[in-house]
């Protein structure tokens, strides 16, 4: 069994940032590794699906770095499964430039995704990037309109009282929207002000607005909420009434 890189952390008896990276090229694996147990992160391995999946049992990890394209067991699969055990940031990694992969992976709930070939110093920085937006905020204001409440310290959003299951992706473009009610964004402005990227596939916007609409929405073919202006993006209603 693939032993994890002991990071400087680790080393000192602080608590370590558990990285779980999925590849089943040895030498992609051992890139990838190598550059986040440089940035300080303790690294686990694993070359398949079944072994991903034991690998998370055995040491839940704090984020999966997770190629699509594995061996038995695919790593769409990977992330449904290993999701059931709680929530975990996902990162996913493909060769094919299809846009419908990518769509695949963040339907099934992956929080970002790298093409190959890919710079590993940008995974790297997408790592940090998604970490730091999974963690709590601490003495955050609570949000809430139409209906919706989110609390950024608890990473908590509730309708109408009923706790919803979003990704991080989904919670920081629900929070953005709330802080920011009546206003146009276009799909290049909430991914530079929602994720903090200057760079990437504007689908990866589009997917997200989707998933959102059919957990926020009463009728999700019909938003209220989240409404499409036509040539600009996206605004929310924070008057529209919910059920």
């Amino acid at each position: 069994m693939q032993q994890p890189y002991e990071s400087p952390e680790a080393a000192t008896g602080e608590p370590a940032t558990r990285v779980l990276v999925v590849d089943d090229d040895p030498t992609v694996a051992e890139v990838v590794t190598g550059y986040l147990h440089r940035a300080g992160y303790l690294v686990d391995r694993a070359a398949d699906g079944p072994a991903a999946l034991a690998r998370a049992a055995a040491h839940r990890p704090d984020l999966v770095v997770l190629d699509l394209m594995l061996p038995g067991m695919d790593g769409l699969e990977v992330c449904r499964r290993m999701r059931d055990g709680g929530p975990v940031p996902v990162i996913m990694l493909t060769a094919r430039g299809d846009e419908d992969d990518r769509i695949l992976g963040l339907e099934v709930g992956a929080d970002d995704y790298v093409t190959k070939p890919f710079s590993p110093r940008e995974l790297v920085l997408r790592v940090e990037s998604v970490l730091r937006r999974s963690r709590p905020v601490l003495q955050a204001a609570r949000l809430a309109a139409a209906g919706l409440a989110v609390d950024p310290g608890a990473r908590r959003a509730t309708k109408n009282g009923t706790e919803l299951a979003l990704t991080l992706r989904e919670f920081d473009l629900l929070a953005f929207f709330l802080r920011n009610p009546g206003r146009a964004y276009s799909r290049e402005d909430l991914m530079r002000e929602v994720w903090e990227w200057d760079f990437g596939d504007l689908s990866t916007v589009t997917v997200h607005v989707r998933r959102l609409r059919g957990k926020v929405e009463d009728d999700p073919a019909r938003p209220r909420l989240i409404q499409t202006v036509w040539g600009v993006g996206y605004r929310f209603e924070s008057g529209a009434a919910v059920r």
